[in-house]
């Protein structure tokens, strides 16, 4: 079982046990209650009573249990809440955060998130994906809806499938584009040489449509609105590989995780893709909406370091 080790400092000595171990988690304080109980946090050590008032320089021990297969923990991780209703949820979704959990990511999923702020959402999906109608990668940040109701839930998945749902992403890609807009229409399916990798040249797949439109040349890099027209599997960072100017940061379908301008190496952690912009109907009444969450701070930078060498 995984475990962590928390160091009370100056500032947190005096809190009670279960809120320290609540706020150095992100698990609820009545889930770290439980835990305490059960024997599964020590102090230096020793097992100490939930109320117990931590010390400057213990060692607070937290034993993660090995949870169910059908239960999605809820944890009190901060979310960036564009709109929000009775029907559904819209979250600016930061980078790396995995959607929901599997494998290598038990905990501190974006579902874990909406399932502690959430008191109701869609069955659909559920245990570990209830309400999930679309969703993005890891590394891919920006705009997801999570429903909240069943009957939105099934209206939502609809629109998408049916393409009435306006997806535009912003992406940094490398290298000049030979057009300032243009489309990219190939199959995708899943890569002859790795099944974790999808290819714009399989045996078999399905139609895919990426439109872009450049924003902004800079130097050897360009920054690029795109619009999906379907919905395959890491379409984006697939397509824009296949025509030499992959996302930069795609460790994937790339090496440009650096470029070298004017003698100097610009690391790109993570792809360079945002999911700026969803428009879709309201899925009960009906009503036009568009949400936008705005470009993140590392893109923002990214972008600064090369325009200024």
């Amino acid at each position: 079982m995984k475990k962590d080790i928390f160091i009370v400092s100056q500032k947190t000595s005096g809190e009670r046990l279960d809120a320290f171990v609540s706020s150095q988690s992100g698990l609820t304080r009545s889930y770290v209650q439980k835990l305490i109980k059960d024997g599964l946090v020590q102090v230096n050590a020793h097992t100490e009573r939930v109320s117990y008032k931590v010390k400057e320089s213990e060692a607070v021990e937290l034993t993660w249990p090995a949870p169910p297969e059908d239960l999605l923990i809820p944890q009190e991780i901060p979310l960036d809440v564009i709109w929000e209703d009775e029907y559904m949820i819209v979250i600016n979704k930061p980078p790396d955060m995995v959607m929901y959990p599997g494998l290598g990511h038990e905990h501190g999923t974006l579902m874990n998130a909406v399932v502690a702020r959430c008191r109701k959402l869609s069955s659909v999906g559920a245990p570990l994906r209830p309400g999930v109608v679309h969703r993005l990668d890891q590394e891919t940040s920006g705009v997801i809806i999570i429903a909240k109701d069943d009957s939105a839930h099934h209206n939502l998945v609809r629109q998408f499938k049916e393409r009435e749902v306006d997806k535009q992403y912003l992406a940094l890609l490398y290298g000049n584009l030979k057009e300032n807009s243009g489309e990219i229409k190939t199959l995708i399916g899943r890569s002859a040489s790795s099944r974790k990798k999808m290819s714009a040249k399989p045996k078999k797949g399905k139609e895919a449509i990426t439109r872009f439109e450049v924003i902004k040349r800079i130097k050897s890099a360009a920054l690029v609105k795109v619009r999906i027209i379907t919905g395959r599997t890491h379409q984006i960072r697939v397509h824009f590989a296949s025509i030499g100017n992959p996302v930069l940061g795609d460790k994937t379908y790339s090496k440009k995780t650096s470029i070298i301008l004017a003698q100097r190496t610009i690391h790109f952690p993570r792809q360079m893709l945002h999911s700026y912009s969803l428009r879709l109907k309201h899925p009960i009444d009906g009503r036009p909406l568009e949400f936008t969450a705005p470009m993140p701070e590392d893109m923002k930078k990214a972008i600064e370091e090369i325009s200024g060498l």
